[in-house]
């Protein structure tokens, strides 16, 4: 107190203002602040705008002098590809945006590749994913590519069709769904094509605002199940995608996990790799109903004798076998690459017990599993009686997976023991040694203890 009345009245008066100021002047520097940043927003865009008018405007605008230096130095080239650079990096940076604006909460942004063979249970278990409302979920992409691409079989064709895969692949988890524009037929116009396969297995493709509204006078192929939509506008389906939390995709066409690697590199991609594998003896009787024409030579032979089981078929046999098991073990060898991002798993053990290979499955994928997929799972795997559809997900899968056994020749089992037992060794499936003991039902044809690899 007695230093304050030391100093001067006009003193204090001094200190009050300074203090006073400093309070508008931090008010001031952020008000100029904004101004500023408005100012460099507008030049940008006029700096946008500028870019993407036409050459001739370019002209215009400019004295003949500089008009004429464009065309002698290139500058003008220049100018278009900055501006395509320029519309590549906006395009890349609405696309963050549009992912950083979903749920926060639901952890980082996941990739998940289920990696399957035909009539292994891939399209009952891809409706676990196909389920999650967060997901965008395709099914069999990849089908287009093959059919519009002919790859010869082994050598270095067969690298070429993982390859191409692959690429495909990829583009897809990241949402470029224009890709397959090159594959589909007929190719599509406005970015429109009634022709995408099997849509009405992705609830992301047929729902809104993916469903437009249905054109009468358009055919289309493959359409939504439950809900009538026009043909699918590949563009919709892309932001669509964006707008989805994770991406999840199934294929029985890539077998060779080697070749996953740059994806699984890939900084852009968090992805998880799924390989389910069924009996080979179950997935030989499958095929034999849902694609029958092309295994004649195999009925004939197990039924009446008639046809001889020509080597190259059983050739052909073990080494779909043998591609499978060395992806397998490649997988659980876990290599530095795919260390934490490659599961195993049994159809039959998904069968046998669904929910918890569910869990189990998601809780690797690092997801959580909603009520809507314990709910689809309760509903369609507990169907009183199998429908005729070789291809319904709705069935009772506790009694469903090993019906194939009492219906199969003892002969035609042999024989895929005999091509597929590396295969089913590493896989835990035993070996039948006489026809009662295929048919016994009281006889598990899978390991009692687990592999070491179940999770």
């Amino acid at each position: 107190m007695e230093i304050r009345c030391a100093l001067p009245q006009d003193v204090w008066e001094l200190l009050h203002c300074l203090k006073m100021r400093s309070k508008y002047a931090v008010l001031l520097v952020f008000v100029i602040s904004l101004v500023i940043i408005e100012k460099e927003n507008n030049f940008i865009s006029r700096v946008s705008d500028k870019l993407k008018q036409s050459p001739q405007a370019l002209a215009e605008a400019n004295s003949t002098e500089v008009s004429a230096a464009p065309a002698k130095n290139g500058s003008l080239a220049s100018l278009q590809e900055l501006d395509a650079a320029f519309s590549q990096l906006r395009s890349h940076l609405y696309n963050i945006t549009l992912q950083l604006a979903g749920d926060r909460d639901a952890g980082p942004r996941r990739h998940i590749l289920l990696m399957a063979t035909t009539r292994t249970g891939s399209s009952f278990v891809g409706e676990f994913f196909n389920q999650q409302a967060s997901i965008f979920y395709l099914f069999e992409p990849l089908w287009h590519v093959e059919k519009s691409v002919t790859f010869l079989p082994g050598g270095a064709s067969a690298v070429g069709s993982a390859l191409v895969y692959r690429d495909v692949l990829k583009q897809l988890l990241l949402c470029d769904l224009y890709i397959l524009e090159n594959f589909i037929s007929p190719v599509p116009e406005g970015h429109l094509t009634p022709f995408l396969v099997r849509r009405g297995s992705s609830h992301s493709l047929c729902e809104e605002p993916v469903c437009t509204p249905s054109t009468k006078k358009v055919f289309e192929k493959y359409y939504c199940k439950n809900r009538r939509c026009g043909p699918l506008n590949i563009t919709l389906a892309a932001e669509a995608c964006r707008r989805k939390q994770h991406v999840a995709l199934k294929t029985v066409r890539i077998r060779q996990l080697e070749f996953l690697q740059p994806l699984v590199e890939d900084p852009r991609l968090d992805l998880r790799i799924i390989q389910l594998v069924r009996d080979p003896r179950a997935v030989l009787a499958s095929r034999m109903v849902a694609f029958s024409g092309k295994y004649e030579t195999w009925k004939k032979w197990a039924s009446e004798g008639e046809a001889p089981l020509h080597e190259e078929e059983v050739q052909r046999l073990r080494g779909n076998c043998e591609s499978i098991r060395v992806s397998a073990e490649l997988g659980l060898r876990q290599p530095g690459w795919l260390r934490g991002r490659y599961m195993l798993v049994r159809y039959e053990d998904v069968a046998r017990a669904p929910l918890q290979k569910a869990q189990e499955m998601f809780r690797f994928a690092g997801l959580p599993l909603t009520p809507q997929v314990e709910e689809w799972i309760g509903k369609n795997t507990q169907a009183p009686h199998d429908g005729n559809d070789v291809y319904s997900t709705c069935k009772n899968s506790s009694e469903q997976f090993d019906k194939w056994r009492f219906s199969m020749p003892f002969k035609l089992a042999q024989v895929v023991q005999d091509a597929c037992a590396p295969a089913m060794q590493l896989f835990g499936y035993k070996l039948a040694s006489s026809p009662t003991a295929l048919a016994n039902r009281s006889f598990s044809l899978l390991e009692e203890a687990q592999p070491a690899w179940v999770t």
